[in-house]
């Protein structure tokens, strides 16, 4: 069992960076397969970025060249860099880990924990 705790959206115009953060707990943080997900109002959620145990990294075309995913195995922490950020990234964001990658890295199927989400908007 892992739990997931999510942090560091806000508010920003566009162009503007943010740095999210998920802290786990619970559970040997090396062993899971990480993701961030976003659900915007009326949308469908979808897989953002998505980090594997070696720290291999896949990336939703719409963000790729602006945000980075990576992971702190020493704080069991994963992070999510948003460079010129655009109206369109507005939603929450929600950390995810599973135990595989089977279905692709960037969808939820895969995915068994989630945190709370943080929300982000930009304007």
């Amino acid at each position: 069992q892992v739990q997931l705790v999510e942090s560091g959206g806000g508010s920003v115009q566009a162009g503007g960076s943010l740095k999210l953060a998920c802290v786990a707990s619970g559970d040997i943080f090396t062993r899971y397969y990480m993701a961030w997900f976003r659900q915007a109002p009326g949308k469908e959620r979808e897989g953002v970025a998505a980090i594997d145990t070696a720290g291999l990294t896949t990336y939703t075309y719409a963000v790729q060249g602006r945000f980075t995913i990576s992971r702190d195995d020493a704080s069991d922490t994963l992070y999510l860099e948003m460079n010129s950020l655009k109206p369109e990234d507005t939603g929450a964001y929600y950390c995810a880990a599973g135990n595989h990658a089977l279905y692709g890295p960037l969808q939820s199927e895969n995915y068994k924990f989630w945190g709370q989400g943080t929300q982000v908007t930009v304007s």
